[in-house]
This record gives C-alpha cells, structure tokens and sequence, in this order.
C-alpha cells in the first residue's frame, strides 16, 4: 500500500518493509486457480470472489474512501483482505491492466497461523497497514489548531484583543493570563485555557471588549474560518465554548450589580 502524494520519510519506510511480506508467505502455498488477468475496472472488489485472497503480480490498484482517492496498491500487495460493512465504503478502482494470482482465503490464514514467525509479521502487516492510513488521515484531517499564525508569546500589558476592531483570530492562553475591558471599565479575567474572541468570529460584529495580559503569556491565535470549522465538527469545542462565554456572562452580571448597588452594598 502506498498514500497517494507526498509522504515522509518514516512512511516510505514502512511500505517497504511491507511490500515484500506477502510472497514471502505465500511462497510455499499452492495457488487455487491460474492467474487472473483483468481490465480497468470502477469496482475491483464485485469481481472478486469473496472466499479467496489475491497477490498482486502486475497492475496498480486505487483505494477511494467514498469518494476521496486514498491510496494505491502495487506489485506485491496482499489484495481481498477489505471486507464486510466496516468496508461498505471502501472502493477499488484500476486504470489498468491487472494480474492477480488467487488463492483460497481459509487456507491462506491457515498456513499463516501455522508458524509462529508468518502470524507475527501477519500480525506487523496488518498494523502496518493501519500505520500508513493513519498518516493519510492525518493529512486529509483540518490542521484544527495549527493555525497560520500559531503561537505568540506576549509580554504584561500587551494588547491582544482591542474594542471596535474587526475579528478574524479566536485566541486561547495556553500560559498566563488576561483581562477584557469594556469602554476601560474591567468586565472580567481571562484565565488559562480559556477560548476567547470567539463571539465577534460569530456575529461577524467588531470587537466588542478589550483584552490584556496581566502576565508574560503563551497564546494561541485561530483564524477565525478554521475556529467555525472547528466547532461544526468537534462538539467538545462547542461545549467548553459555551462553558467560557457562560462564566463570561456571570462575571459581567456581577460587574453590573457591584456598580449599580448602593455606596455601602458594594
């Protein structure tokens, strides 16, 4: 198996190691049939039965995750190992010519479980093999936070955010902390951890507070496309959203009735 496009180094590696492990077990094993030699097909696996696995000779062998191309198989690949619903939405496309030597499915386990060494780097290729879409999910996968502008650190009295201008960053402090005005009045502290800025990227609005670091801080900018990505598709970042923006709230409600309280209840 290998990832369509580029891959790293470690990645390279491991396909190669891979690659060669099929023949090398089945080496010993009797083909069930002569090899099969087929067209270009759109759904390579409704032309395979189902009772047998299949090394493959000649040919490239494309892997789409519904409709994404995913990655490709080559010479030496162990073929009809991707079945049941898990795979509904796997499908197997070649371009090409394909010629694919057959041998029966049961005996094929059979004779790896046999020895202890075959099950072992049966075992390191099926991980391997998950290793590979590991890496090409990760590239598939929205940076989430690895935004453009990463991390910035800040020194006290910094300016992060300031009233009135336009939104385009969502912030977390990852060390330190802050605090937001509103018209130079404190509204609230900004603590570790917390999403702020957050509202504005929402509405679209400007600014509607100032922040502050009280202390040198490590923060985290999120251009504002990729924050609202992320909150679609990743509900525990909707929830400590809703959790900070409702702390927020409670810190502006006690900030008004401190100022709008009598001289002595204050």
């Amino acid at each position: 198996m290998y990832l369509l496009g580029e891959q790293s180094a470690c990645a390279d590696a491991l396909i190669n190691r891979l690659q060669s492990l099929p023949a090398l077990w089945l080496r010993d094993l009797t083909p069930c049939g002569p090899p099969l030699e087929l067209e270009a097909t759109e759904d390579l696996l409704a032309r395979l039965p189902a009772d047998q696995l299949f090394l493959l000779d000649e040919g490239v062998i494309n892997g789409c995750i519904g409709a994404r191309p995913l990655f490709y198989w080559q010479e030496g690949d162990l073929i009809g190992l991707q079945q049941g619903n898990d795979w509904a939405d796997c499908r197997l496309r070649s371009e090409g010519m394909l010629r694919l030597t057959p041998y029966q499915r049961r005996e094929v386990f059979q004779h790896l479980f046999a020895d202890s060494h075959r099950a072992e780097q049966f075992l390191e290729y099926l991980l391997g093999q998950m290793a590979i879409l590991a890496h090409a999910v990760a590239e598939l996968k929205p940076r989430e936070f690895r935004s453009t502008n990463g991390f910035k650190r800040v020194e006290a009295g910094e300016t992060l955010i300031r009233q009135g201008d336009a939104a385009d960053h969502v912030f977390v402090i990852i060390e330190g902390h802050a605090e937001a005005f509103v018209d130079g009045q404190k509204v609230g502290d900004v603590a570790k951890d917390e999403i702020f800025g957050a509202m504005a990227v929402f509405t679209g609005e400007p600014r509607n507070a100032t922040v502050i670091a009280r202390a040198p801080s490590t923060v985290m900018l999120i251009p504002g496309d990729q924050f609202l990505s992320m909150t679609r598709t990743n509900p525990k970042i909707a929830h400590s959203l809703i959790e900070s923006m409702a702390r927020r709230i409670g810190q502006l409600n006690r900030q008004i009735t401190r100022m709008t309280s009598p001289p002595g209840q204050r």
